[in-house]
């Protein structure tokens, strides 16, 4: 069994994410004299939500749904949504990256000035905007 403290410096988080994330069910720690006290398997749940609080893309109720397992629903939904989001904000970035690197790359001085390249793609922009 280890200590509140303890954990949260091998985790890495404050002893009040712990207990935020105890009061949210993540985790339930067995009590010593009002104290939590994690066990091996309390040790690995943390060490899931961590990692996955890390990923940045789940919130700490899509956490939850996942930490409950499958007798209380599909889990495998929840990832399949996330996982789409993830993809579709992938390909954003992506494009975003290809877009700003030509600025990066265009020979031209002042590419939004200058740039054939671009001006066919705002070209392209605009006669869809108004050929509707």
């Amino acid at each position: 069994m280890r200590s509140i403290g303890e954990v949260a410096a091998w985790l890495g988080v404050t002893a009040s994410a712990l207990r935020f994330w105890d009061e949210r069910g993540l985790v339930s720690p067995a009590r010593k004299s009002g104290a939590r006290h994690y066990g091996e398997d309390d040790l690995h749940r943390l060490a899931m939500v961590k990692m996955l609080r890390d990923t940045g893309m789940l919130s700490l109720d899509e956490i939850a749904v996942l930490l409950r397992g499958p007798k209380h629903g599909d889990w495998r939904v929840a990832v399949q949504t996330r996982l789409s989001e993830i993809r579709a904000q992938q390909e954003k970035l992506d494009a975003a990256e290809k877009f700003l690197g030509h600025f990066l790359s265009c020979p031209q001085a002042d590419p939004i000035k200058d740039c054939s390249q671009l001006r066919e793609r705002t070209d392209r922009e605009l006669k869809g905007a108004f050929d509707r």
